[in-house]
């Protein structure tokens, strides 16, 4: 593994006060030939970073995917994998997602295990993140894919300990989503008790649709804020 362009730009930012953005794209909703403009629409919305992955990965033209959306965007693409085994080697890194909300053992651990030996070889970078799915309105894809009960939004209290629990694991940031197209963003309350209990970098997502949202999200102690839905209905 060869660098720590994504950890340490997360670390330096919560350190600095400073707040990150961050535009996440489906793959299964964006064809080869829209992902060039989808990287120049991200550059023009002054994210910081391109997340590409989703609960199903349905196409095989990732590669290309990813190749397209840093051809437009000018900077750095990494994998959002809704699967550990949902891999792309253009890809600059990826967050390695354990989902530390639900009891699922294959989402902990288990499919990990498969694409492992891989990331040990590969010149990415591999950041270990806690996943957190959190509740806010109707069952979203990742909660039926991932065959795990989400933390209910306003239960501050078990996604607190639940964070501290990840970072004592050796984490390297906690990932709090409320899934791809939930009903509403995580409670400004429940993202600030988080944010003051942990010291590594906290990215939070779901449910996002405009810059007020995502500077309460900011606000509250999220160092990197998340969007996706609302730029896949974009343009």
């Amino acid at each position: 593994m060869k660098h720590n362009t994504l950890i340490t730009k997360l670390k330096t930012a919560k350190e600095g006060g400073q707040k990150l953005y961050a535009i996440l794209v489906d793959p299964d909703k964006l064809s080869v030939d829209a992902t060039i403009e989808k990287g120049r629409m991200a550059r023009g919305e002054g994210a910081d970073l391109v997340l590409i992955g989703g609960s199903l990965v349905l196409g095989h033209d990732i590669d290309r995917q990813v190749d397209g959306l840093r051809d437009g965007f000018g900077g750095a693409v990494y994998l959002f994998p809704g699967s550990p085994v949902q891999y792309s080697a253009a890809a600059d890194g990826l967050l390695f997602l354990s989902l530390i909300s639900g009891r699922n053992a294959d989402l902990l651990i288990g499919r990990h295990i498969e694409i492992a030996p891989r990331l040990m070889r590969s010149p990415q970078e591999v950041v270990a993140t806690g996943y957190m799915l959190m509740g806010t309105g109707s069952p979203t894809s990742v909660q039926y894919m991932s065959h795990t009960q989400p933390i209910p939004a306003h239960k501050g209290d078990i996604a607190l300990a639940t964070a501290q629990a990840a970072q004592l694991l050796g984490m390297g940031c906690i990932y709090m989503d409320a899934g791809s197209g939930a009903d509403a963003s995580i409670p400004v309350a429940t993202v600030g008790q988080v944010a003051t209990g942990i010291d590594i970098p906290l990215i939070v997502g779901g449910g996002v649709r405009t810059a007020a949202q995502r500077e309460a999200l900011w606000q509250a102690g999220a160092d990197m804020v998340v969007m996706g839905t609302v730029f896949e209905r974009a343009g």
